[in-house]
């Protein structure tokens, strides 16, 4: 039976494009500047990034690295714009309609995402569905532990405090899957363009 839900966002609750062609560009533009006036605040996210600081992470922006100090300076980037209503939240419908549907009937639900929590918030709770961050009842990112490792898994269920047989683990990605698997959470590969996973929307999960 199971107890809670953890999900993937980037192309699993959410489109990549939104991410990629939206997200990314928005942080990259305004990085230099954003650093140059938040520089006390910038300053302990940025003492292990090596060489110049901007220069790093716009080429860590581009290569689409998860390192943790990007994800946390693009979270606080993003921030701004979704509260100047620059940025609005990309949720497909079948799954804030699922979302919505899993709470109401009890099930635990929780975000994993390489994304760092404060984003994974922002793209909830400012999304094209409304605000949806009161269904979730927690958030993991990187700080818990790669996403393609069993480990980082198996400290998410300690975590929320349920057997890994009672989680339903939500992923576009294969590694992700295998390593939730590993640990012995149920799973759902989602995907949405080829209809090549488990499932090709969160309409079609059987719980």
């Amino acid at each position: 039976m199971v107890k809670a839900i953890l999900t993937d966002i980037e192309g699993t609750t959410s489109s990549i494009a939104f991410v990629t062609d939206t997200l990314f560009p928005y942080a990259r533009a305004r990085l230099a500047d954003w650093i140059a006036a938040h520089a006390h605040e910038a300053a302990p996210i940025l003492k292990d990034v090596p060489g110049d600081p901007v220069e790093t992470l716009t080429r860590w922006i581009d290569e689409d690295r998860k390192e943790t100090a990007l994800k946390t300076l693009q979270g606080l980037i993003w921030a701004e714009g979704y509260a100047d209503g620059t940025l609005k939240g990309h949720v497909y419908p079948d799954a804030a309609e699922a979302l919505r549907r899993w709470h109401a009937e009890g099930i635990g639900l929780y975000v994993y995402s390489s994304g760092s929590v404060a984003a994974q918030k922002l793209i909830f709770g400012y999304s094209n569905a409304g605000d949806l961050t009161p269904l979730f009842s927690g958030y993991f990112d990187t700080t818990t532990g790669p996403k393609k490792e069993a480990a980082s898994y198996r400290r998410i269920a300690a975590d929320i405090g349920l057997p890994v047989q009672e989680i339903l683990f939500l992923s576009d990605s294969v590694p992700e899957i295998e390593a939730a698997r590993a640990a012995g959470f149920k799973t759902y590969l989602v995907d949405r363009e080829t209809g090549a996973g488990d499932v090709a929307s969160f309409a079609e999960i059987a719980l």
